[in-house]
Parts: C-alpha cells; structure tokens; sequence
C-alpha cells in the first residue's frame, strides 16, 4: 500500500519536506548538531562538500573527511525536533520516493549527536566528554509510538520510586544506545553514564525565573539515583528521542556531549567552544576508521 502524500510530504523537487534532502543527498554515517552554525565548525575540516542545503534550522553539509562520506545535519533543540529529523533520514534511506512504499531492503545508518550538555555530579568537570549510554526520556514524545519493547521497565519503576515522580507528567523511560557504535566512540578520553533529556530548558531542567516548578527538589534526586552501579550524568533535550527512534526504526545511535556547564558545584567552561571542537575532531577520526 502506497503512503499517502499527507503522510509522506515531498516538497515540489522531489525533496522530503523538512530536510529538504533526496535520498542521493545523505551519508549512511551523520552526525547531528543542535545549533545550525555547528555545522560549518564540523564541515570546514571535510576534504570535500558535495551538498549542503538548509530549510528553517535543518541545515546539512554532505562531503568527505580522509575517504569517509559523512552527512552534518543541525536538528534544531529538542526531542519534537528529533522526530522530524529521524523520521524524514529513515525514510530517505526505506522509503521509495517514486512508488511511496516502503523497501524491502531496509539500511540501517550511523547517528552521532555531538552536542552540549550540564553536568549533574561534582565529579564531572567542564570540558569532558561524556558518552550515553542510556537516554533517559522525560519528555514523552516516544510514548507516541509502540515502545514497550525498548525500553527498561524495571529501571524505569526504579527512577519512578527514587524520585517520587509525578506520574501526571507521564511516564519516564530509559533506552539504550548501540553498542557496536559505543565501542568504536570509546576512549579513555570519554566519561560514560545515563543523559537525562528534558522537554524544556528551564523549568524542566529545574530552573527557576519567575515560575515556580511542579518539584523543586527533582534534580538533587535525579543526580542521587543510581541503578546498579548506572548513575545520571548530565541533562539535555535530544538524546532519548534520538535512542528510541533509532532503535525502533532500526539504525544505530550514540549521543557525545561536551560538558560545558556543571550544575553541581556552579562552574561553566571558560572556553566552550574550544572544548566543543575538541570533540568534534575525536569524533571524525573515530568516524573515518573503518
């Protein structure tokens, strides 16, 4: 059965709507970036760009680094945002643009996200790297979608009890990343643990302005949870949605984070950017080995 044209939207070029990418215009290896302008920090060390293109903050930059194709998307903030992003990516790879039915051959692609985050523990200083190795979804974006199967129950009834969570803002869920693309990431240069990722900035990451917050104590309780040795290392607004997509859709993710801020003992880096381009070199040499 062909995929209605409301469904699957194509701009007038043939281009799928959002992204404004054809299947021809993207690697099987992408890295995601939240701020648009990061995609030109990451693309200038390419040896060559083939495409670039943007629509609203979905900007990408396809081109080579030493022989590996690589696509450079900017997502934009947030998990509503990830699913526009992952969702229109799978579909240039499974989903034949011409008969609107899904491939029998499916490909499955490489997510990175490079990206910037807070530290939740004392013991995690400005300027390190940290590894997901779960995403911790508060957001309830993924609750849209059959997810029962990906998810882990038993530490959700965990963080559940722990944090006395107000189960009216929906049910929390933690997701892992890919293995295989955690490895081939790893090094003694990158801290690992579980990223909460928020549906908002300020209040639900616990910052207050002239709001007050449904619990003013969630984030000592958050950064208190441990879960069989797995504890929360830093709070942003991609990585769950990113994991759970991915993983429901097929392909492989893993989420990177410079720590630019920690919100444990107040400091923040007094050279963000320097450390976020630190990152982005480990990352496209860990990318261009084979």
């Amino acid at each position: 059965m062909s995929i209605k044209s409301s469904e699957l939207i194509l701009n007038p070029d043939g281009s799928i709507y959002h992204l404004n990418l054809r299947p021809e215009n993207i690697s099987e290896n992408i890295i995601f970036v939240g701020d648009q302008y990061r995609v030109d920090r990451i693309s200038k060390h390419f040896n060559s760009i083939e495409f670039s293109t943007q629509k609203r903050e979905f900007k990408t930059h396809t081109g080579t680094y030493k022989g590996k194709r690589i696509s450079v998307i900017s997502t934009g903030i947030g998990p509503d945002n990830i699913d526009i992003a992952i969702n229109e990516i799978d579909a240039l790879f499974n989903i034949d643009f011409e008969t609107r039915q899904i491939k029998e051959n499916l490909t499955s692609v490489n997510i990175v996200r490079i990206g910037t985050s807070g530290s939740l523990q004392e013991d995690i200083p400005v300027n390190s790297f940290v590894l997901s190795q779960y995403g911790l979804g508060l957001d309830n974006m993924m609750r849209s979608y059959a997810m029962d199967d990906i998810t882990d129950i038993a530490m959700e009834d965990a963080f559940i009890e722990h944090t006395n969570w107000d189960i009216r803002k929906g049910r929390p869920y933690f997701i892992k990343n890919d293995h295989w693309l955690e490895e081939k990431l790893s090094s003694d240069l990158i801290l690992k643990g579980i990223t909460g990722t928020a549906g908002g900035f300020y209040g639900p990451q616990g910052r207050v302005l002239r709001l007050a917050i449904q619990d003013p104590n969630l984030n000592s309780k958050i950064d208190s949870f441990d879960y069989k040795g797995q504890r929360i290392t830093n709070f942003e607004m991609e990585t769950s949605a990113i994991y759970g997509l991915s993983k429901l859709l097929g392909h492989k993710a893993v989420s990177l984070n410079t720590i630019i801020a920690n919100r444990a003992n107040g400091t923040f880096s007094e050279d963000p950017y320097a450390a976020v381009d630190e990152l982005i070199i480990y990352t496209l040499e860990k990318l261009s080995t084979t």
